[in-house]
């Protein structure tokens, strides 16, 4: 045996279990006798599949000491700041900020993440280069979808349609969008249109921002899902933020959230960001800016949620840790009864691979082995101490280890 984790407290089991790794494979939990090349003993503390963050953007972070300050607070403002910075982008400088992002989530106990990039005419296809080359110099600490996501929308930004079928020629993943954001706003549905032929081109997934605004008007998600529906994609679209859900009359966002289930649309919250860049314009009572996560989990919705941003024009703030935007989310949601909070764990775990389609990998004997082993006994402690990730595995592989989340192997 290659690796040997003794006393590990699993999460939904309540005596203390060995895991044994062979190669990339957990091959058994159990009692396990025998020797190994390596054995950690984790002294019963929690032992967990890794971490998992469906939704943040690595081109852009780091960003925030460099540009001018969002005065309004605002998603729109944010995104005019960062045009300027985005004509000076080099894809050494896009990898450097990346890496950083991509060690600083490692270390605190993420294997898997999918990112944005931006496609647009501003800065072309630099971004995406950027964060292929970060792909493959980092992939040893990461595994990296790319979503080609065209955040100035595609109408209103004549070229962008042929940059996103060479941005998948090129390496993205999945095809992203922003429908909300076009204008006219009855552009949103044409957006849409757009994105699942660019899809069906590459026989790619689709993960859009939809409806990210307070705006009870804004309704491009209920379009989307009828769109999943007609185009036989279900199962195999996202839908990140959807703000506006929360602010819809309560009788049209049962009737949203049905069309949701029944697309097996991906749902991810991304409350961080949200919770400081929504609601600018609102007196008391100031809306929290994200989306019904509770209505959508009883409606049986896979639903996870992001970082996002770390420290760029939308949100300043930030250090890729999906414990501490577990936290965030929790208290936001306001999921704090014990299975509640242990939703909140499955939301970075089983909830987040199953959006990114790994599921049949992950988290059990025969699957690949991403583990960390959290200095806690609980889901709760975890979760409200964020403490020290002790033991980061990718592969079968340790790539962090010691009290200081900093020091990487």
């Amino acid at each position: 045996m290659d690796l040997l984790i003794k006393n590990a407290r699993i999460v939904g089991r309540k005596a203390l279990k060995d895991i044994g790794i062979e190669g990339e494979r957990i091959v058994k939990i159990g009692k396990i006798r025998g020797r190994a090349r390596r054995v950690i003993n984790a002294k019963g503390m929690l032992t967990s599949p890794a971490f998992i963050d469906p939704h943040i953007h690595l081109d852009k972070c780091m960003i925030g000491d460099e540009v001018r300050p969002n005065i309004s607070g605002t998603l729109q403002e944010a995104i005019e700041i960062i045009w300027e910075r985005k004509r000076r982008y080099t894809v050494p400088d896009i990898v450097r900020r990346a890496g950083e992002v991509i060690q600083m989530a490692a270390l605190n106990g993420t294997t898997r993440m999918r990112t944005h990039v931006d496609v647009d005419t501003i800065s072309g296809l630099k971004p995406l280069k950027g964060l292929l080359e970060a792909r493959r110099k980092f992939k040893h600490l990461m595994d990296i979808q790319i979503v080609a996501f065209p955040q100035e929308g595609i109408l209103r930004d004549p070229g962008t349609e042929e940059l996103l079928y060479e941005a998948m020629e090129l390496g993205a993943d999945l095809v992203g969008g922003m429908p909300h954001h076009e204008r006219p706003y009855s552009k949103a549905k044409p957006h849409i249109d757009i994105c699942f032929e660019v899809a069906k081109r590459f026989d790619a997934d689709i993960d859009m921002h939809v409806d990210e605004t307070d705006d009870p008007r804004s309704r491009s998600l209920e379009y989307l899902a009828e769109k999943t529906v007609a185009e036989e994609y279900q199962g195999r679209v996202t839908a990140g933020h959807t703000c506006a859900l929360a602010a819809y009359p309560d009788d049209y966002a049962r009737k949203v959230i049905r069309k949701v289930k029944r697309a097996d649309i991906n749902m991810i919250t991304n409350p961080v960001t949200n919770l400081v860049i929504q609601g600018r314009g609102d007196k008391q009572p100031v809306r929290r800016g994200i989306t019904r996560v509770k209505e959508l989990l009883a409606a049986g919705v896979n639903v996870t949620f992001g970082q996002d941003c770390v420290n760029d024009a939308f949100y300043p703030f930030g250090r890729a840790d999906m414990l501490e935007v577990a936290n965030i989310t929790a208290h936001t949601a306001q999921l704090s009864t014990l299975d509640e909070i242990r939703t909140v764990f499955r939301m970075m775990t089983y909830n987040a691979a199953r959006t990114l389609g790994v599921l049949h990998d992950y988290g059990a004997v025969g699957k690949r082995a991403d583990l960390v082993v959290i200095d806690a006994v609980s889901v709760k402690d975890a979760i409200r101490m964020q403490p020290d990730r002790r033991w980061v595995i990718k592969g079968g592989k340790i790539i962090a280890e010691g009290r200081s989340i900093r020091k990487l192997v």
